[in-house]
């Protein structure tokens, strides 16, 4: 049971890490593309470290007795969380750049000529539409998948 709590933490520590580093450089006024890379790296190692571990069976949960682990721990259920994670956290990213570009361009438009406010806005609800999207279908992903 202590190492199902630590491996989190320790994900999460590991997580946190570089972004210590960055805060110093920037304090500093160096450059933290080296922290930001670090951080990039550790997230990947955390996260394949996420996928293989359930694959290799490395970790076993708790189940009742005449249970087996496979009917405790879906591993089809945990993949299709997942993807409804990655398919709302990605919609939302890609929604945050689209309107991060969009937006401060439709502020200059109206601010020249206030009849472009309805154009400017319609490629901001754009952005915007991305994410909702995204949580459309992690919506589906997680109702085929029974939770």
């Amino acid at each position: 049971m202590l190492k199902l709590m630590l491996l989190p933490l320790a994900a999460v520590v590991l997580l946190m890490m570089p972004f210590v580093f960055m805060a110093k450089k920037i304090k500093n006024g160096k450059s933290p593309k080296g922290a930001f890379i670090g951080n990039l790296c550790t997230f990947a190692g955390v996260m394949l470290t996420a996928i293989i571990v359930p694959f290799g069976h490395l970790v076993s949960f708790a189940a009742e007795e005449g249970e087996t682990v496979k009917t405790a721990v879906s591993m089809g259920a945990g993949i299709g969380y997942l993807a409804a994670a990655l398919a709302v956290g990605l919609s939302c990213i890609g929604s945050g750049i689209a309107v991060a570009a969009g937006a401060p361009a439709a502020i200059g438009a109206t601010s020249e000529d206030p009849k472009n406010f309805v154009k400017a806005l319609i490629f901001v609800v754009l952005g915007e539409g991305i994410a909702l999207y995204g949580l459309l279908i992690s919506i589906l992903i997680v109702s085929s998948v029974g939770g």
